[in-house]
């Protein structure tokens, strides 16, 4: 049975979803008729996305990850995990992603990047058009900027 919970971001609720031990889902906005926790705190996957989250909004870097289990294709697994190594602050284009796991198809791998179902933990927002520019985003090019900004103010801070 999949576990529900809303997490209200600066950027409007987040829909949390958890197989019980795993974040399953992380998607931006409220889903219609699902059935949502009501205290957050009260899933231990939850807590620690909550945290995470919260960090995270705070323009901290996380230093942890809650558990992290996301369903899709072998392949789509492999794109997911490339994703997880891009620095935190960082972009790539999509072919540089499409490279480093050795595709040929930088449209395969933004197929995949398109249908993460990890929002944000799994950085799919920091893929980007060969050109710099800020493209192909599921929630929307706004949310996109907004969380690339964050983590580039973030950094600037650090570097200070």
């Amino acid at each position: 049975m999949e576990l529900t919970a809303i997490y209200d971001s600066p950027l409007g609720p987040i829909t949390l979803a958890s197989d019980g031990n795993a974040v399953t889902g992380l998607r931006f906005g409220a889903i219609e008729g699902i059935d949502t926790i009501d205290a957050i705190d009260s899933i231990e996957t939850f807590r620690r996305t909550r945290c995470w989250l919260d960090l995270y909004f705070s323009s901290q870097r996380p230093d942890f990850l809650p558990p992290l289990k996301p369903c899709g294709t072998a392949f789509q697994q492999r794109v997911w995990q490339a994703l997880m190594e891009i620095s935190y602050g960082e972009t790539i284009s999509y072919s540089e992603l499409a490279s480093r796991i050795g595709c040929r198809s930088a449209q395969a791998v933004g197929q995949a990047v398109s249908k993460n179902p990890i929002a944000i933990i799994v950085p799919c927002h920091r893929v980007v058009g060969s050109d710099g520019s800020l493209t192909g985003y599921a929630y929307g090019i706004e949310k996109k900027e907004y969380l690339l900004h964050l983590e580039s103010r973030q950094r600037l801070a650090v570097a200070r």
